[in-house]
């Protein structure tokens, strides 16, 4: 199959994967910084807001109404069905951020087929952005004048290097502080811009580099086309072309080994 093949034939879930979106901001965006919002705490201590399982609903219904025999995993409701086909959804990354009133959260759709993201759709409405790729389409973002196609940077060198590194309890909980210490005196430029976001930063060529631990499919799936579709490299911490290591580490491609020695070394 070609590339240009592959391309028309994901198309169509391509526009289904961005109605997703509509859905889900239409959801979520009306009770973000609501003084009436409804939170709880998961069994792994994190927070889930009525909004989280209002928007994910909101997904699943149009998934199962439109693609039946499509497979899905979300955040708060699980896996069921098929995973030949599967959609991943993160109804409402960065909920910290959410129900603290920050506007740095979104809503990531992804569709993975035989467990590779081929479709891939951001939404984060408080900033009133929205990104996606398909594979072999192109990664793009809209704009005031129509839709804008993604390139990561150029930049070649680490003593040049902006990177994200998500936070610094993460890299210490997983064992990988003293290599975090090691990437900042490496680095021109080392901020925490967190969660979804910083893979958009790198995506559009703002930043080149992220890395973060104790990640599941949904926290990055939707990132992956994005990145690689804007010539970015996405693999775990260890190298492996995964989206189930539970780990991550993107870049804009030219500097991935580079900071994989870096890290490893």
């Amino acid at each position: 199959m070609t590339a240009s093949t592959a391309a028309a034939d994901l198309s169509r879930d391509l526009e289904l994967a961005l109605r997703l979106a509509d859905a889900a901001d239409a959801q979520s965006l009306p009770r973000f910084d609501s003084a009436d919002l409804e939170v709880s705490t998961k069994a792994d201590s994190s927070h889930v807001t009525d909004a989280d399982l209002a928007t994910e609903r909101a997904i699943r219904e149009i998934i199962a109404a439109e693609r039946p025999a499509d497979g899905i995993f979300g955040e708060e409701f699980g896996a069921q069905g098929d995973t030949h086909r599967q959609w991943i959804i993160d109804p409402i990354d960065g909920t910290a951020n959410f129900l603290r009133g920050v506007p740095l959260w979104g809503t990531m759709i992804a569709l993975a087929i035989d467990g590779v993201p081929q479709v891939g759709v951001v939404s984060m409405p408080a900033l009133g952005r929205r990104w996606w790729a398909s594979a072999g389409a192109g990664a793009w973002t809209g704009t005031a004048s129509g839709p804008r196609r993604l390139q990561v940077s150029d930049v070649a060198s680490l003593d040049d290097a902006s990177v994200s590194f998500q936070s610094i309890a993460q890299w210490t909980r997983s064992g990988h502080r003293d290599q975090l210490l090691r990437l900042a005196d490496h680095v021109w430029r080392d901020r925490a811009y967190g969660d979804v976001y910083a893979y958009m930063l790198l995506a559009e060529g703002r930043i080149d580099m992220v890395a973060e631990f104790d990640v599941k499919e949904y926290d990055i799936a939707a990132a992956v086309p994005i990145v690689r579709e804007a010539g970015g490299r996405m693999t775990g911490f260890d190298g492996a072309e995964t989206i189930s290591d539970l780990s991550t580490l993107a870049s804009n491609g030219t500097l991935h080994d580079a900071f994989l020695d870096l890290l490893h070394g």
